[in-house]
């Protein structure tokens, strides 16, 4: 059998519908992967026990024909989300043991998808941090290193966590935040996917602020499918949050791979700067010639207030 740790969400997805292997073995592999892997720090609470419930009924639905989108799939869930009765900390000793009576609503909507929580991952202290070297439970090491060197890497942040939990095969998929780069940076850093996705998609209720007008959450994964199937479960309207934003959802995964021919792609002549690394400038310059390849054209804009951006 294929180690269950190196496929994708969207392959283990489809094995456990196919009954290649069930759900509980799938998060069985994860938590050995994660009690092998702590020297990454990547966790800052496991939880086997409640994670091997949790794949026992999304085994006994999928046996049922009844099973959700994500039914059996382990994920990663930053410790910035609260979970009902598991503890959540957002990485501070503020917060001690803080046990939430209540379950973010993102949270909830992959428990009723029937998603896997594997435990809470590391992340900076309040999401304030851009390395994840801030939380109070120690800093996040990178599973990546450079070559010829084992000298330990950061893995970016806020949610650095999520990022090297899901580049190490720790979980098939994590729940982060992003307020100014906090998903992005850290997805970079690992080598792997992460959204951002538009104000207001998903839900901030029950997510520890940082900034309420710039927090959102999305996904972290491996591929850009999977960052579209988590993206499926993860958004839609909510009334608890007064900024969610009452659109349908559409399906994510469907729109995987649909070309970019005829789009019109704003270059902001802002966001290249003196000074930039060469080999920054030529991979900004590479993604440009790769969208013209694909039919799409560019267009050199101007947005004068990017200076401003920090500060405000």
């Amino acid at each position: 059998m294929t180690n269950l740790t190196s496929l994708t969400l969207a392959e283990a997805r489809d094995g456990l519908a196919k009954k290649s292997f069930t759900s509980v073995e799938l998060t069985d592999a994860h938590i050995v992967a994660v009690e092998n892997a702590r020297v990454l720090n990547a966790y800052v609470l496991e939880t086997p026990v409640h994670a091997r419930a949790m794949a026992a009924a999304a085994d006994a639905t999928i046996a049922k024909g009844e099973a959700g989108p994500l039914a059996g799939i382990p994920l990663g869930i930053k410790d910035l989300f609260a979970t009902k009765d598991v503890r959540t900390t957002a990485c501070s000793k503020i917060l001690g043991n803080f046990v939430p009576p209540y379950e973010s609503t993102v949270t909830s909507q992959l428990w009723r998808d029937g998603a896997v929580m594997l435990g809470k991952l590391n992340n900076d202290e309040f999401a304030m941090g851009s390395a994840n070297e801030t939380s109070a439970f120690g800093p996040v090491v990178n599973p990546w290193r450079r070559d010829g060197s084992d000298a330990k890497l950061v893995p970016g942040g806020s949610s650095g966590g999520s990022a090297s939990a899901v580049a190490a095969g720790l979980c098939l998929g994590a729940t982060a935040t992003d307020t100014g780069g906090s998903i992005r940076q850290p997805a970079a850093f690992a080598g792997i996917v992460g959204l951002k996705p538009t104000y207001g998609r998903c839900s901030r209720w029950g997510v520890v602020a940082f900034a309420s007008s710039l927090d959102q959450a999305g996904p972290i994964a491996r591929t850009v499918r999977d960052t579209a199937i988590l993206m499926r479960s993860m958004a839609g309207y909510d009334p608890k949050d007064s900024t969610s934003v009452d659109r349908a959802v559409p399906d994510y995964e469907a729109a995987v791979g649909r070309s970019v021919k005829g789009m019109k792609i704003g270059i902001p002549r802002e966001y290249r700067l003196d000074g930039m690394p060469s080999e920054i400038e030529k991979l900004w310059m590479d993604g440009a010639a790769q969208l013209k390849a694909a039919g799409a054209e560019l267009v050199d804009v101007s947005l004068p207030h990017t200076k401003y951006d920090l500060p405000a």
